[in-house]
């Protein structure tokens, strides 16, 4: 069980961060429709990815390493959404700046946290 978990985590994880950039350049472009729908799809594997991870530390019985990853995680997908959706309102402005340095840093900090790179 664990490994299927593991496996479709992982799966989700490269997908989720394809679709993002996918998404953001289709709305940087002007292609409302096409971002719209990759948006749609791009929260079908927030929820994916959130489900497979909880289901990782209900079987590991939560370690602290990955309870902190987990915690990364919702703060990656916070800026994710947030520089889509002012993206999209055209509000993004001055705070994208600090918006896309929380993306870059949670986004290495949670791999390097997954892939057992960084421990404590």
């Amino acid at each position: 069980m664990y490994n299927a978990l593991y496996q479709s985590h992982i799966g989700s994880w490269a997908i989720l961060v394809i679709l993002f950039f996918i998404c953001y350049f289709l709305m940087k472009s002007g292609k409302a429709k096409g971002a719209k729908i990759v948006h749609m799809v791009l929260r079908l594997f927030y929820i994916i990815m959130l489900v497979t991870g909880i289901g990782m530390l209900i079987n590991l019985g939560f370690p602290l390493m990955y309870v902190v990853k987990g915690a990364l995680a919702f703060f990656l997908i916070y800026a994710m959404e947030m520089i889509l959706v002012r993206t999209k309102k055209g509000t993004l402005g001055s705070q994208a700046t600090m918006y896309w340095a929380i993306l870059i840093i949670t986004l290495v900090l949670v791999v390097l946290l997954g892939y057992g790179v960084i421990s404590f």
